[in-house]
């Protein structure tokens, strides 16, 4: 009676061993801890950025005795107009370098629709056989019992009909800033952005990457989504609206497992 008591429970405790990694696989814990809760947006990730010398105005504000920034960059060796890295009058302020900013403007307007139908049948027929042979078919058929003039005969017969339909559509328009991160050999930018949106319970996440051309990007530093090589732009969101949207993790798993 005690090893069938003993079995019991460690039965018991090895479904619940197995109940609650499948739950912590499949996300639940993490799902009953944000419940009642709102998604936690991500904090901002650190930007590459040269260091730029003070304009003449600050330089002087310095000087005087005021505060001094945090991360406060060398003095200027000079008085000159004209610093690495400061805003000049004449020159392009369109983003050029390493933790510039420009503005990306996205406007997909995408609908495709593919319908494709497949039909097709073959029949085939063979026969064969010898009326004459020599006066040899009269021994063969006695012999064996095998009329020679139908000695092979077959017919096939084969069709197969195949249809399909594929219906997208898809519309984003927006706009949000990038920081440049890089700049290749030649000249072209590596760009990313990113942007969360939260209300309520629901958080809306944008996210973009590509390669751009110091050239396409316009005058009022802004860049087609149309323009960005290797672009690489999602749209998604987490929160309670996306879980009811979700198929329960069991449902998956059975689409997973099921063979039928």
């Amino acid at each position: 009676m005690t090893d069938d008591r003993g079995f019991v429970g460690f039965g018991a405790r090895l479904l619940g061993l197995v109940l609650l990694a499948s739950t912590a696989g499949c996300g639940t814990m993490g799902r009953l801890e944000r419940m009642g809760r709102a998604p936690k947006m991500s904090p901002p990730a650190e930007v590459p950025a040269p260091v730029a010398e003070p304009s003449l105005t600050q330089a002087g504000a310095l000087a005087r005795g005021g505060a001094a920034p945090a991360s406060a960059p060398p003095a200027a060796p000079s008085a000159s107009l004209f610093r690495t890295g400061a805003g000049a009058l004449f020159n392009d302020q369109r983003a050029s370098r390493v933790g510039d900013i420009l503005t990306i403007r996205i406007d997909v307007s995408d609908s495709a629709t593919v319908n494709n139908e497949t039909s097709r049948t073959r029949d085939g027929s063979e026969s064969g056989g010898a009326g004459a042979l020599f006066g040899l078919e009269k021994v063969i058929k006695k012999a064996v019992g095998v009329d020679t003039g139908n000695l092979v005969g077959s017919s096939t017969s084969s069709s197969a009909t195949g249809k399909g339909a594929t219906k997208r559509s898809e519309t984003i328009s927006m706009t949000m800033a990038a920081v440049v991160t890089g700049v290749l050999p030649n000249g072209n930018l590596l760009i990313q952005g990113r942007q969360e949106v939260r209300v309520n319970f629901e958080l809306r996440e944008l996210l973009v990457s590509g390669i751009v051309r110091p050239q396409d990007i316009a005058r009022d530093n802004s860049i087609k989504h149309s323009q960005i090589a290797e672009a690489r732009i999602s749209y998604g969101g987490k929160g309670q609206l996306t879980d009811a949207q979700q198929a329960r993790w069991g449902q998956q798993l059975l689409d997973i497992l099921s063979p039928f």
